[in-house]
């Protein structure tokens, strides 16, 4: 009898959490448009043309931000909701791009087998790397939130490493891969449950959340750059983080979290190019949100297991 008013409080909470999240959003870019000295009105229309003033706009710049963020954003709700905090999402998508550019590199040529290949080897590349931390915490307990943003400095370190080794394009000069044979390229897409071990849970979690992250890493690779730079990533995976908490870890929400996201990205771009205001705001934005999200969070959690603690204490003092 008390699950519909509960779960009535619970949508209340989750969408108060979005509110004040939109809310610190618009009170950051207020703050900075006051701080910095611009026409506020100017910016902010520059930010709404670039994000989502033309057809170009849209799909060339907000969409082509949003379906990295959107997969990572997915990543990051996965393991999330099984209690498993990934934060190497970021260090995911490098090496599943890495894995992609090296494999779509050595078959050039394989008519539709290229692509694939290339997506097929960033998500097992990305679960491989995911794995190891969930080994690490499986044999020695490691918490993830250490191994995992421990693997993200490893692999940067490896992409460096590739860029300028084995991947290097030896007639660039520029640290990058060869560009993508048209062949290995992705084509344009417009003109009940069951009682397991936490163990079990907990690894699974992480090899598919890191699948996920590698083949975003690998569509922005055969997609978007068609090679492999040092700077592949912006940051998508960290950007991730917010994405999937202001969806509250919902899927489909994440679809529309990860859009919202990428117009911020795109507008903040054409707000430093035609208003003259640094595009940096976008991650400050990003920061301000992710703080606001956990710290609410973080509020419901203790709200929801305050009242059961002195309950269950009392009934096992009572004997019962």
């Amino acid at each position: 009898m008390m699950d519909g008013p509960r779960l009535s409080v619970a949508r209340f909470r989750q969408s108060a959490i979005v509110i004040a999240s939109v809310a610190v959003l618009l009170g950051a870019l207020m703050l900075f448009f006051v701080v910095s000295g611009a026409n506020a009105d100017v910016a902010a229309l520059a930010m709404v043309r670039g994000a989502l003033g033309s057809r170009y706009a849209i799909l060339s710049a907000t969409l082509v931000r949003a379906i990295p963020l959107i997969l990572t954003g997915l990543a990051v709700a996965w393991a999330f909701s099984a209690g498993v905090f990934n934060i190497g999402v970021e260090g995911q998508f490098i090496v599943g791009a890495s894995a992609a550019a090296a494999t779509a590199l050595e078959f050039p040529s394989a008519g539709v087998l290229s692509p694939l290949a290339a997506l097929l080897a960033g998500a097992l590349a990305g679960a491989a790397w995911a794995g190891v931390a969930a080994w690490l915490r499986a044999r020695f307990a490691v918490l993830e939130v250490i191994s995992t943003i421990m693997l993200n400095f490893l692999a940067l370190q490896l992409l460096s490493y590739l860029v300028h080794g084995p991947l290097g394009d030896p007639n660039g000069v520029y640290p990058q891969s060869p560009s993508l044979s048209p062949a290995a390229r992705l084509p344009n897409i417009i003109p009940g449950t069951r009682l397991v071990s936490v163990q079990r849970v907990t690894t699974t979690a992480f090899l598919v959340s890191g699948a996920i992250a590698g083949l975003a890493g690998a569509v922005e690779v055969t997609g978007v750059t068609y090679a492999l730079y040092e700077s592949i990533s912006p940051g998508y995976g960290y950007t991730a983080i917010a994405v999937a908490l202001l969806a509250n870890l919902n899927p489909a929400a994440v679809i529309v979290s990860g859009v919202g996201f990428g117009a911020l990205e795109a507008g903040a771009a054409a707000m430093q190019r035609d208003a003259g205001v640094p595009a940096v705001i976008a991650s400050v934005i990003e920061a301000l949100i992710i703080l606001a999200l956990a710290t609410a969070q973080r509020r419901q959690w203790f709200a929801d297991a305050g009242p059961a603690a002195p309950t269950s204490a009392a009934a096992d003092g009572n004997g019962t």
